[in-house]
């Protein structure tokens, strides 16, 4: 069967570039193509490697990392339905299914048709920096968060153009249900099957007698925008894009376009979470 991957690396692992080369061995000996980024290839040693346009026209992509990396992947591919396999090089890793130890024998089950596909949502973004505005897609979050230390921010919130209500707090997330159990779980949200279409609103540490998780349906168009005296930092997936002044807005929408993980063990949701919080039966 003839097939290609791509890859992408973790930046500050070598293991990650052990795994890299294994895998390019094994797949040469199957008659089957790798590719890498060029930044990513030159790590290796394999060759002048390839566009980001031409990683998303593989039959899928594997993540070598942790979370952070599989992020990294989702925005490389921004909405293209290619299938990521994610191998854990990281932590927690809730996102990775795969170990080290058995990436060939997940990459073999993948060409055999051993494995599902989990359709994961997307957030589309719109943020009003002082430059310009920008849009992006986010897997888990966007956050509108204070600039100092010792500050809050003031956000009003509208739902589907009606206000309604400000928050006075260190951050504002936005989630989706993959990203319930991110930086929205930390800040003592509800966490959400993942291949539910919802929208999460979560405040951080607020400063005001209201100070629940609220989900909406995906239908929902969620609007903030920075109010009071302080200007907020926005950060999507773990990456800051800039900062808006008093006044200035962000969108957030269940985007139509999807990201698809290749998922290998039979592993629940619920299970997911068992193992990965050491949860116990009793």
């Amino acid at each position: 069967m003839s097939a290609t991957f791509g890859l992408v690396l973790r930046p500050d692992r070598d293991d990650v570039v052990v795994t890299a080369r294994r895998i390019i061995s094994w797949a040469t000996a199957q008659g089957l193509r790798v590719v890498l980024l060029h930044e990513d290839a030159g790590r290796v040693g394999a060759g002048d490697g390839v566009d980001v346009a031409d990683l998303r026209d593989v039959d899928a992509v594997i993540s070598l990392g942790g979370d952070g990396t599989i992020l990294q992947t989702v925005a490389l591919l921004d909405g293209a339905r290619t299938p990521v396999i994610g191998v854990n090089l990281g932590t927690l890793a809730y996102l990775a299914d795969v170990e080290p130890d058995g990436v060939t024998d997940a990459l073999a089950a993948f060409l055999a048709g051993h494995h599902r596909l989990e359709d994961r949502m997307l957030l589309d973004v719109g943020i009003e920096l002082a430059d310009g505005a920008v849009s992006l897609r986010a897997l888990n979050e966007v956050v509108v968060e204070k600039t100092r230390s010792g500050q809050t921010v003031r956000v009003e919130v509208g739902i589907d153009g009606t206000p309604f209500t400000p928050y006075e707090a260190d951050a504002l997330i936005v989630a989706t249900p993959t990203g319930s159990t991110a930086y929205a779980f930390s800040a003592g949200g509800p966490i959400l099957a993942a291949t539910l279409r919802a929208l999460l609103v979560t405040p951080v540490s607020p400063h005001m007698l209201f100070d629940r998780s609220v989900v909406l349906e995906p239908e929902a168009r969620i609007d903030l925008r920075v109010a009071g005296s302080r200007p907020a930092s926005i950060t999507v997936d773990g990456r800051q894009v800039g900062e808006v002044g008093v006044g200035g807005s962000v969108t957030a929408t269940a985007s139509e376009r999807i990201v698809r993980l290749a998922r290998f063990t039979p592993t629940s949701s619920t299970g997911i979470l068992k193992t990965k919080f050491r949860l116990s039966d009793r």
